[in-house]
């Protein structure tokens, strides 16, 4: 009898002591059977505006079933903006801030599969640029980030990579197991629910790495009757950096030409190409006064894009990525395609929102937490189509003119009616556009003005090609030339609207004024083209000589066209 106590009191003693160990056991592989991880790359890259993109590629062999785990030490999830998780095809549903299987001192990430789980797979966070630390002169930084990633399974390699700003030099990690110097190192064997904290130091150029945040990013792009495309990029920024904010870099599409910035108060800033990737220009804007810690302005940057080809305007497919390339995080974002007025949309993205407002139709879209890392994700080029007829060009001058003949028609039925005593007097409504003397005179001047400076331009470029004039000397002059002829262009084009709007002489005026400028560009461009062959030894400087006599009097034909313009317009304010 007491041998079979002494058996139930050691059966019990058992089980009371090796049941919590089996639960816990149970609790760490829930994950560990039916796959392994082979190698994972983990990437830490730094953004021009301080924010961390931690970006891990994960090669699994076998099956991966259920929810998959995914994250690093618990003091960085407070920082985390986003996360996405993607494979080639697909962006797979993540749920942020979970629990790590009882490890508190984890954050994690989890991953659902609709379908079967893919044998490779990323996953993005974007942290904020409150993990950078830098010194007063901004020459050297700090960056906290997990040395590897924490998983719910062993991983066999780790491959680490450090991106950091360009110029980066006398790199330092600290972490877990040494320090090292290099932004390359390899972790073999790597445990599940690594906890691995660790600190980059590194020197770099001031200027390099700015601290700010970009709250909003509003993109508007324009397509005109004529097929003309014009982009306007406006950003909401804010300094979160001790220092002044001096410049803003801003990344336009290749195909950007005519590129103006301006302040929220309109005023030009001096834009300069600084570089060019595989896919955009950047682009530096000046602020006219530095933004100091924690203010904010308004940048916008207007361009033109390519034209849409002739052939092409009736029914028109653009097709562009929503955001321009994105070396920072922009907390909310949206773009509004805008047609011409008469346009209708043929393709309804099921994210986009339609709007009409009277004859015109825009398409918007709006995003939160935007950066380059989209461009990496499936699906994010869009086609956006729409039909257009040309004869809405002459739709308002048409409504015009019948507005006119109607209250023509209704003075003169006036007129002529005889007058009676309780006849009450109706006056004519006031239709015709006003063409006052000051105004055809500041059309003429503009017009002037900007074919002087235009043969200034062209003076500067020779100056310049001929070494006669500094380089330094020559770009401010040349910047400073082309943002006046930018203001100039813009206003003569409101003048030839009001004077189409009027009909009659001065619309025939201005459709002569088109053809002749017209006409000056196709040979402008001829003449280019003839030059360069000679410069390639394909034609002969006879050959060259007799073909540009032929361009030059066309030239000449189109400039006298223009100038007997003129001076018709000078002869209606004497």
């Amino acid at each position: 009898m007491k041998r079979i106590i002494a058996f139930f009191a050691f059966t019990i003693f058992s089980l009371a002591f090796f049941l919590p160990f089996s639960f816990g056991t149970h609790a760490a592989s829930a994950q560990s059977s039916g796959y392994s991880i082979q190698n994972v790359d983990h990437q830490m890259e730094v953004m021009y505006s301080g924010h961390i993109i931690i970006r891990d590629t994960i090669h699994v062999t076998g099956q991966l079933t259920g929810d998959f785990l995914i994250g690093f030490p618990k003091e960085y999830g407070t920082h985390v903006l986003k996360g996405v998780a993607y494979d080639t095809n697909s962006i797979f549903p993540m749920s942020l801030d979970v629990p790590f299987e009882g490890y508190s001192d984890l954050y994690a990430a989890r991953i659902s599969f609709p379908q079967r789980a893919p044998q490779v797979f990323t996953v993005v966070f974007i942290l904020s640029n409150y993990l950078i630390h830098q010194n007063n002169s901004l020459s050297v930084a700090a960056v906290e980030f997990p040395a590897y990633p924490s998983l719910a399974k062993e991983a066999a390699r780790c491959n680490v990579t450090l991106v950091l700003p360009d110029f980066a030099s006398a790199i330092t990690v600290t972490k877990d197991g040494g320090s090292v110097a290099t932004t390359n190192f390899v972790k073999d064997n790597l445990p599940a629910f690594t906890y691995s904290p660790a600190v980059v130091s590194f020197s770099m150029p001031t200027g390099i790495l700015q601290i700010f945040s970009v709250t909003n990013l509003n993109r508007v792009i324009t397509v005109s009757p004529a097929g003309d495309v014009v982009a306007s990029d406006s950003y909401r920024i804010v300094n979160n950096a001790n220092d002044s904010l001096i410049a803003f870099g801003v990344d336009v599409p290749l195909d950007a030409s005519n590129i103006v910035g301006r302040d929220e108060l309109g005023r030009n800033l001096m834009v300069e190409k600084v570089g060019t990737g595989s896919t955009f220009h950047l682009v530096n804007a000046t602020f006219i006064l530095p933004l100091t810690k924690s203010q904010s302005t308004l940048l916008t940057v207007e361009y033109t894009l390519s034209r849409v080809p002739s052939e092409q305007i009736t029914t028109f497919a653009l097709n562009f990525d929503l955001f321009p390339y994105l070396d920072y995080y922009v907390a909310e974002a949206s773009v509004t395609i805008v047609p011409p007025e008469g346009a209708t949309f043929l393709t309804q993205d099921p994210f986009a929102s339609l709007n009409k407002d009277g004859f015109q139709e825009t398409l918007a879209f709006n995003k939160e937490g935007i950066s380059h890392t989209d461009l990496d994700m499936p699906a994010e080029t869009m086609q956006i189509t729409y039909s257009y007829n040309p004869l809405w060009l002459t739709f308002r001058p048409t409504l015009w003119v019948w507005l006119l003949a109607a209250a023509g028609f209704i003075t003169v039925a006036l007129w002529k009616r005889p007058a009676t005593s309780t006849l009450p007097k109706i006056a004519a409504p006031k239709l015709s556009v006003d063409l006052s003397s000051d105004r055809i005179r500041a059309f003429a001047e503009a017009y002037e003005e900007k074919n002087r400076i235009t043969s200034e331009l062209s003076l500067l470029d020779v100056k310049a090609q001929k070494g006669k004039i500094p380089r330094r000397r020559y770009k401010v002059q040349s910047r400073k030339l082309k943002a006046r002829l930018v203001t100039l262009s813009r206003g003569i084009a409101e003048y030839k609207g009001i004077f189409r709007g009027a009909g009659g002489n001065y619309a025939g005026l201005v459709r002569q004024l088109d053809a002749a400028e017209t006409e000056l560009n196709q040979v402008g461009t001829k003449i280019n083209s003839v030059e360069a062959r000679q410069r390639t030894g394909a034609l002969s400087s006879g050959e060259c000589a007799k073909v540009l006599a032929g361009y030059q009097r066309r030239k000449e034909k189109a400039e006298t066209v223009i100038i007997g313009i003129l001076l018709r317009l000078r002869e209606e304010t004497r």
